[in-house]
């Protein structure tokens, strides 16, 4: 049977080479990663001036920095003179500037080009227009989005509407105010598989009951195969003897003040294209990236959020933080399960959609429509 004799039950996906193929990986990280809003560090990450990281977005190293003036910055991590990479670390903190380990050219904060080797000699040379390549920034939710397009979509229209339509308006996500809670926990996962793999394993539930038995438990609906996420504004509801959103149902830490009585006992996902996850429930915040790496290699950043009181105060979170890590192991494991066939000749033309993973379906055509195939 091909996948154009399908029942209507079923839907294809797209083909195994979409998630193996070099030449398709190389259409997503220009035409996907580094034409989209991409969520690179944690604000708070970079707390005074000279602080700085390094983050891969599509085939790009982009350096974010704080400047002197307390604003956070981007550019290429690339030296204007030989092309070298100016920063070698993953993050760090610099006293007044950074400086090419090669040829010693040097930029201010502000990624001006501030001295060099015999500059003095070269009047003639414009020290702005030689300065470090900036890349457009935003905050949004504690987070610095970067875009490397020359013009970026819009912001409001692409990363804010993505959540605002899951969850029925801005005022909903206003609710848990992401942006002042502090980090609790990060754990960093090495996943071998394309990160589609993972995009899709995020966006449907059919596998919960097979796969996440903890979770089921905590969320019963997620038992019936249906993802929380599927529909505009609904949350999945604890069961009746769970206390908290925690691995054992017990009680969690203190609930973030802004959450309403509609959205007390309830969590909810949002998948933020191209390459973040955000998970509310009442007294915490569980935010995903995903930095694509190769065919069938994508690092995750998994960032745990609480009221910055729950986290000076040292209480315990490992119940709290255990539920959705064995999750994040469960889901990553599956996703390397399938990535280790999407070069069989079985998945050749692809495999089908149950109906209760039909939106995934929704998701490919995005993916077609924006490598043009």
């Amino acid at each position: 049977m091909t996948t154009t004799d399908l029942p209507p039950s079923l839907l294809a996906t797209l083909p195994g080479t979409y998630y193996t193929d070099p030449a398709i990986f190389a259409l997503e990280q220009s035409k996907i990663f580094e034409a989209d809003w991409f969520c690179a560090v944690r604000s708070a990450d970079l707390a005074g001036p000279g602080a700085f990281e390094t983050v891969q977005v599509g085939k790009e190293s982009v350096l974010v920095s704080r400047g002197r003036d307390g604003k956070l910055t981007a550019f290429l991590n690339v030296c204007r003179h030989r092309g070298a990479r100016l920063c070698t670390e993953d993050s760090g903190t610099v006293k007044r500037a950074f400086q090419c380990p090669y040829h010693a050219w040097t930029y201010g904060l502000d990624g001006k080009l501030i001295a060099a080797p015999n500059l003095t000699g070269m009047p003639d040379v414009d020290r702005t227009a030689f300065g470090l390549t900036k890349v457009h920034l935003r905050e949004w939710l504690g987070y610095a989005w970067v875009c490397l397009a020359d013009e970026p979509p819009p912001f409001d229209g692409t990363v804010v509407a993505a959540v605002t339509e899951r969850l029925g308006g801005e005022s909903a996500i206003e609710a848990y105010g992401v942006d002042g809670l502090a980090l609790g926990k990060r754990i960093e996962y090495d996943v071998k598989a394309n990160w589609k793999q993972i995009i899709e394993n995020f966006m449907e539930c059919y596998h919960c009951a097979t796969i996440h038995p903890e979770l089921t438990e905590v969320l019963p609906e997620f038992a019936d195969g249906y993802a929380a996420q599927y529909y505009v504004g609904h949350g999945a509801e604890f069961g009746g003897d769970v206390q908290g959103f925690t691995i054992d149902g017990s009680e969690g830490v203190d609930r973030l003040p802004g959450v309403t009585e509609d959205q007390d006992r309830k969590y909810y996902a949002v998948t933020i294209r191209p390459q973040v996850f955000v998970n509310l429930v009442p007294d915490h915040v569980i935010l995903h990236r995903m930095f694509p790496l190769a065919p069938d290699r994508t690092l995750v950043r998994c960032d745990w959020l609480y009221l910055p009181g729950v986290v000076e105060s040292g209480k315990d979170l490992t119940r709290s933080i255990e539920l959705f890590h064995r999750v994040n192991q469960q889901d990553f494991e599956a996703c390397e399960r399938c990535q280790l066939a999407m070069d069989s000749r079985s998945y050749a033309n692809g495999g089908v959609l149950v109906p209760s993973e039909h939106h995934i379906g929704e998701f490919h055509d995005w993916v077609r429509t924006r490598l043009g195939l």
